[in-house]
């Protein structure tokens, strides 16, 4: 049976423990990433929302690659907008400019009416890739 191992990117380790969660869990090789958000350096939201959607992303980038992935790996995205009509140009844009060209992986877009002060939320699941 394959066993669950957290992964944590360096430096946030205090906000996964405070909330109680692992930043990601690597079963077999997938990896799955909890939500991550456009927080900044104090865990506070980033006001402007094309800075936090850019530092969701960044977040997200850490994460991935504490689990030594990267954007290419991934195969499944959900993502979750406060006011998806409103946020959805400025989302692809800087999803454009991350996730790059096809294929592309998975995409879901759900609209919440809350997501604890902030206005963008990302998770996702990536293939690890086969260690040589």
């Amino acid at each position: 049976m394959t066993r669950r191992e957290a992964i944590f990117p360096p430096g946030r380790h205090a906000l996964y423990e405070k909330h109680r969660y692992s930043a990601a869990i690597r079963s077999g090789d997938l990896l799955f990433v909890s939500g991550q958000v456009g927080s900044r350096a104090d865990g506070s939201p980033e006001p402007d929302f094309e800075r936090q959607v850019r530092l969701a992303f960044d977040n997200l980038a850490a994460v991935l690659k504490a689990a030594g992935c990267t954007f290419q790996d991934v195969v499944d995205v959900t993502t979750f907008h406060t006011d998806p009509q409103a946020q959805i140009e400025t989302v692809m844009a800087v999803r454009q400019e991350v996730i790059g060209e096809p294929p592309y992986p998975n995409w879901t877009a759900v609209g919440v009416n809350w997501l604890a002060g902030f206005d963008f939320e990302i998770k996702v699941i990536a293939r690890l890739p086969a260690v040589a």
